[in-house]
């Protein structure tokens, strides 16, 4: 490991002002990569003393969840089990019960691809050397993406947490340097936070240099049923080969409202609000799920969608990923249903 400076923030303004710098909070993912020199900062700067370990619950019943709170404590925090347990449940699929009490919301929402060309420095990445090339490309593919992906980049996005946000329409709260003395705050919805790789595979989030995630806002509790369903390798401590996380509401057997984020597949959580649209007021029939999944899937590699095969892939080893979300959605929506 390369020396570095280390900083620890007392206030947001701290973090805000050290240029040049790496936050780090749990570092359940940054001290790896910097084990490997995948990243070399020069300077980290410590978060964990920061008032962003709250959760706190919204007079117009939103619940704002700070940067800092632990994948355990949230997925265990009677609000979030009541009100939203597609995302306890999606915390409790991730990693190991040693890690989720480490890893914090926000680092969950930044840790970076787990792809094994880009944690193996003898391989060209262009996610980790930009204009490198793949070596994915070619090379073993059965665990990258089938949808968003590009060109310059297979790799899928590892996190469970995002996966369930996206179904939530979470909102991403930030704060930036603004004027010399100022900062300035957005708020990010998580749709437009994560990226497709394009040509730039290295710019992964929408942030801007310097960023800090101060907080992640759920919106108002969902009536109806909620589900998150994740296929991986082994039963514990294994990424997604496909997660489906769900909301659903029915109204006389028919589709009321509906929301499907899909993990394991893309380089961010995949939802397409329009293939959604397709189901409101249907019922959950053969013909109504088959349109529903072809919309979803409709950029996924392969013939199993009706499309021409992608010019990115050079093997057929993720292939089984498409049938295998495709009945993942399915049995998820119906299950769903018999609650909703």
């Amino acid at each position: 490991m390369r020396a570095f400076d280390y900083q620890r923030a007392r206030k947001p303004e701290d973090a805000l002002s050290a240029n040049a710098a790496r936050y780090i909070a749990g570092g359940t993912n940054l001290l790896d990569l910097m084990k490997l020199e995948i990243e070399r900062p020069e300077r980290l700067v410590d978060l964990n003393a920061l008032a962003l370990d709250r959760i706190e619950d919204l007079p117009d019943g939103r619940l704002r969840i700070g940067a800092l709170v632990r994948n355990a404590t949230l997925a265990a925090h009677p609000l979030v089990v009541a009100r939203y347990p597609v995302l306890s449940r999606a915390l409790l699929a991730g990693a190991s019960p040693q890690l989720r009490n480490r890893a914090t919301t926000g680092g969950n929402l930044l840790q970076r691809t787990r792809c094994p060309y880009f944690y193996d420095p003898a391989q060209n990445c262009n996610k980790r050397d930009p204009g490198a090339g793949c070596s994915a490309r070619g090379g073993l593919t059965r665990n990258l993406g089938i949808l968003g992906i590009s060109e310059a980049c297979l790799a899928t996005h590892p996190s469970d947490m995002a996966v369930a946000m996206r179904a939530l329409d979470a909102v991403v709260e930030t704060r930036l340097p603004g004027a010399p003395g100022e900062t300035l705050g957005r708020s990010i919805p998580i749709a437009q936070f994560h990226l497709l790789p394009g040509s730039t595979p290295q710019i992964e989030t929408i942030l801007q240099p310097g960023e800090l995630i101060t907080a992640v806002v759920l919106p108002q509790p969902l009536d109806g049923a909620q589900r998150y369903r994740k296929v991986r390798d082994r039963a514990s401590y294994a990424f997604a080969l496909v997660s489906v996380a769900v909301t659903l509401k029915m109204k006389q057997q028919s589709v009321a409202r509906v929301s499907l984020a899909l993990g394991g597949v893309a380089p961010k959580p995949w939802r397409i609000e329009e293939a959604e649209s397709r189901l409101v007021g249907q019922q959950l029939s053969d013909d109504a799920l088959k349109t529903f999944c072809d919309a979803l899937l409709s950029g996924a590699q392969g013939s199993a969608t009706g499309n021409a095969a992608d010019p990115h892939r050079l093997d057929n080893a993720n292939d089984f990923k498409i049938p295998l979300a495709r009945r993942m959605m399915i049995a998820t929506l119906r299950d769903a249903a018999k609650e909703a």
